[in-house]
Protein backbone atom coordinates (compact mmCIF):
# COMPACT_ATOMS: atom_id res chain seq x y z
CA UNK A 1 0.00 0.00 0.00
CA UNK A 2 1.62 3.11 -1.28
CA UNK A 3 1.29 6.29 1.36
CA UNK A 4 1.50 9.76 0.15
CA UNK A 5 3.71 11.97 2.19
CA UNK A 6 2.03 14.61 4.44
CA UNK A 7 4.47 16.77 5.17
CA UNK A 8 7.89 17.89 3.42
CA UNK A 9 11.23 18.55 5.56
CA UNK A 10 11.11 21.78 5.65
CA UNK A 11 7.56 21.43 7.08
CA UNK A 12 8.60 18.66 9.31
CA UNK A 13 11.85 20.75 10.37
CA UNK A 14 9.08 24.03 11.24
CA UNK A 15 6.93 21.69 13.37
CA UNK A 16 9.64 20.64 15.40
CA UNK A 17 11.10 24.37 15.69
CA UNK A 18 7.11 25.00 16.47
CA UNK A 19 6.30 22.52 19.22
CA UNK A 20 9.31 21.35 20.29
CA UNK A 21 11.85 24.11 20.76
CA UNK A 22 13.33 22.90 23.65
CA UNK A 23 15.10 20.00 21.31
CA UNK A 24 17.34 22.87 20.12
CA UNK A 25 18.36 23.40 23.62
CA UNK A 26 22.57 23.89 23.03
CA UNK A 27 22.12 24.67 19.94
CA UNK A 28 20.99 22.19 16.76
CA UNK A 29 21.43 18.43 16.90
CA UNK A 30 19.07 17.03 14.46
CA UNK A 31 18.49 17.40 10.35
CA UNK A 32 16.05 15.71 8.19
CA UNK A 33 18.37 14.59 5.57
CA UNK A 34 15.29 12.80 3.24
CA UNK A 35 11.64 11.89 3.75
CA UNK A 36 10.03 8.78 1.79
CA UNK A 37 6.87 6.65 1.56
CA UNK A 38 7.16 5.20 5.35
CA UNK A 39 10.48 6.12 6.09
CA UNK A 40 12.73 9.20 6.82
CA UNK A 41 16.82 9.78 7.21
CA UNK A 42 18.15 11.56 9.83
CA UNK A 43 21.29 13.15 10.70
CA UNK A 44 22.83 13.64 14.27
CA UNK A 45 25.85 16.43 14.25
CA UNK A 46 28.39 15.38 15.91
CA UNK A 47 29.52 16.90 19.13
CA UNK A 48 31.26 16.61 22.40
CA UNK A 49 27.83 17.27 24.35
CA UNK A 50 26.71 13.34 22.42
CA UNK A 51 29.67 11.88 23.64
CA UNK A 52 30.27 9.43 26.32
CA UNK A 53 34.15 8.75 28.14
CA UNK A 54 36.58 7.32 25.31
CA UNK A 55 34.95 9.51 23.12
CA UNK A 56 32.42 7.88 21.32
CA UNK A 57 28.74 8.53 20.78
CA UNK A 58 26.73 7.69 23.66
CA UNK A 59 24.14 4.95 23.86
CA UNK A 60 21.50 8.25 25.00
CA UNK A 61 22.30 9.86 22.16
CA UNK A 62 21.80 6.91 19.65
CA UNK A 63 17.97 6.11 21.51
CA UNK A 64 17.77 9.79 20.75
CA UNK A 65 18.04 10.38 17.47
CA UNK A 66 16.97 6.77 16.96
CA UNK A 67 13.53 8.06 18.47
CA UNK A 68 13.81 11.41 16.14
CA UNK A 69 13.68 8.95 13.48
CA UNK A 70 10.93 7.38 13.77
CA UNK A 71 9.10 10.42 15.25
CA UNK A 72 9.71 12.31 11.69
CA UNK A 73 8.69 9.26 9.59
CA UNK A 74 5.32 9.08 11.23
CA UNK A 75 4.56 12.75 10.69
CA UNK A 76 5.82 12.89 7.39
CA UNK A 77 2.62 10.00 6.92
CA UNK A 78 0.10 11.25 8.81
CA UNK A 79 0.89 14.76 9.18
CA UNK A 80 1.52 17.08 12.30
CA UNK A 81 0.50 14.86 15.32
CA UNK A 82 2.04 16.37 18.20
CA UNK A 83 1.01 13.82 20.44
CA UNK A 84 1.82 10.48 18.94
CA UNK A 85 4.32 9.03 21.35
CA UNK A 86 7.04 6.21 22.61
CA UNK A 87 5.44 3.10 23.84
CA UNK A 88 8.46 0.86 23.28
CA UNK A 89 12.24 1.34 21.81
CA UNK A 90 14.53 -1.94 21.50
CA UNK A 91 18.17 -1.43 20.81
CA UNK A 92 21.29 -3.08 19.71
CA UNK A 93 24.45 -1.79 20.04
CA UNK A 94 26.66 -3.24 17.21
CA UNK A 95 29.74 -1.60 17.28
CA UNK A 96 31.45 1.79 18.49
CA UNK A 97 30.54 4.73 16.13
CA UNK A 98 33.47 6.34 14.38
CA UNK A 99 34.17 10.37 15.52
CA UNK A 100 31.16 11.13 12.80
CA UNK A 101 27.96 12.53 12.32
CA UNK A 102 25.43 9.85 13.08
CA UNK A 103 22.90 8.60 10.49
CA UNK A 104 19.34 7.18 10.97
CA UNK A 105 17.55 5.37 8.03
CA UNK A 106 14.18 4.39 9.49
CA UNK A 107 11.55 2.60 7.73
CA UNK A 108 8.14 2.23 9.42
CA UNK A 109 6.75 -1.51 9.45
CA UNK A 110 3.62 -1.00 10.31
CA UNK A 111 1.42 2.36 9.93
CA UNK A 112 -2.00 1.42 11.55
CA UNK A 113 -4.53 3.73 13.49
CA UNK A 114 -3.84 3.41 16.63
CA UNK A 115 0.46 2.03 16.32
CA UNK A 116 3.24 2.35 14.27
CA UNK A 117 5.91 0.03 14.22
CA UNK A 118 9.25 1.27 13.32
CA UNK A 119 13.55 -0.10 12.23
CA UNK A 120 16.11 1.96 12.13
CA UNK A 121 19.62 1.49 11.49
CA UNK A 122 22.41 3.85 12.39
CA UNK A 123 25.61 4.08 10.93
CA UNK A 124 28.55 6.76 10.87
CA UNK A 125 28.56 9.25 8.46
CA UNK A 126 30.46 7.84 5.59
CA UNK A 127 30.47 3.95 6.76
CA UNK A 128 28.63 1.69 5.54
CA UNK A 129 28.80 -0.41 8.92
CA UNK A 130 25.72 -0.53 11.30
CA UNK A 131 26.54 0.73 14.16
CA UNK A 132 23.00 0.02 16.09
CA UNK A 133 20.04 -1.05 15.35
CA UNK A 134 16.80 -0.27 16.88
CA UNK A 135 12.86 -1.39 16.69
CA UNK A 136 10.15 1.43 18.18
CA UNK A 137 6.89 1.43 18.58
CA UNK A 138 4.76 4.58 18.61
CA UNK A 139 1.22 5.05 20.06
CA UNK A 140 -0.59 7.53 17.85
CA UNK A 141 -3.89 8.90 19.41
CA UNK A 142 -7.15 9.53 18.23
CA UNK A 143 -7.67 11.84 15.00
Amino acid sequence: MAHELKMSIEELEAFIDSEFPQVHHGGRSFAVEAVRPMGATVRLFYHDRHLRPGGTVSGPAMMSIADYAMYIAILAQLGPVALAVTTNLSINFLRKPEQADLIADCSLLKLGKRLAVAEVSLRSDGCEDVVAHVVGTYSIPPR
